[in-house]
């Protein structure tokens, strides 16, 4: 085991998980339409549950209006449908034929509220990742510590780096959620 082995790899895994928190923070409202909102709706399309991006182009022609164009029009139902029934999205699509178009409301105080209680959900998620990933080099310090493939200080240097490490991607993370609590409170 090397010491550079395991931060590499904690680095990694700290990475994945803030990139994954910073496309989840995409997917909320903040009162503006933004292709994220919908482009990982599941539709059921061709018998097979498939993101809408893979069924149909996204766009955002003004400020508060999102378009959908699918590439078959055969299931403009199935993608309306499912937009529809998605409760986390609280849109409601209309199809003229050829596009759908999401006119996005502008968010209620009360919506606001719900929108920072996912954020704070999505946080936690990006938490628990983050731990988990700090448990894991502390595992694997110790196992070679108790190998001996390694002296009991670089195990305490390994371990201030890895704490390190954890507590900037905490950092980051936080900072993250609070300028997306901003923007999705800002009326």
């Amino acid at each position: 085991m090397n010491d550079k082995d395991v931060t590499k790899e904690l680095e990694d895994k700290l990475k994945a998980g803030k990139e994954h928190f910073a496309s989840e923070l995409t997917k909320l409202r903040t009162g503006r339409a933004h292709p994220s909102m919908v482009e990982g709706v599941m539709v059921e399309a061709y018998g097979v549950q498939t993101p809408m991006i893979q069924l149909a182009t996204i766009t955002t022609p003004e400020p508060q209006l999102i378009q959908i164009s699918p590439f078959d029009p055969g299931t403009m139902k199935d993608i309306a449908d499912s937009i529809r029934k998605n409760e986390s999205l609280g849109l409601n699509p209309v199809d003229d034929g050829r596009v759908i178009r999401i006119q996005i409301p502008p968010l209620t105080t009360e919506r606001r509220q719900q929108i920072v209680k996912q954020l704070g959900e999505k946080q936690e998620e990006a938490m628990i990742a983050l731990r988990k990933a700090r448990h894991e080099a502390q595992d694997t310090i110790n196992a070679a510590k108790k190998d001996k493939s390694i002296s009991e200080d670089d195990a305490k240097r390994v371990q201030k780096q890895v704490d390190d490490a954890v507590n900037a991607a905490k950092t980051d993370i936080e900072t993250t959620s609070k300028e997306k609590e901003a923007e999705i409170l800002k009326v």
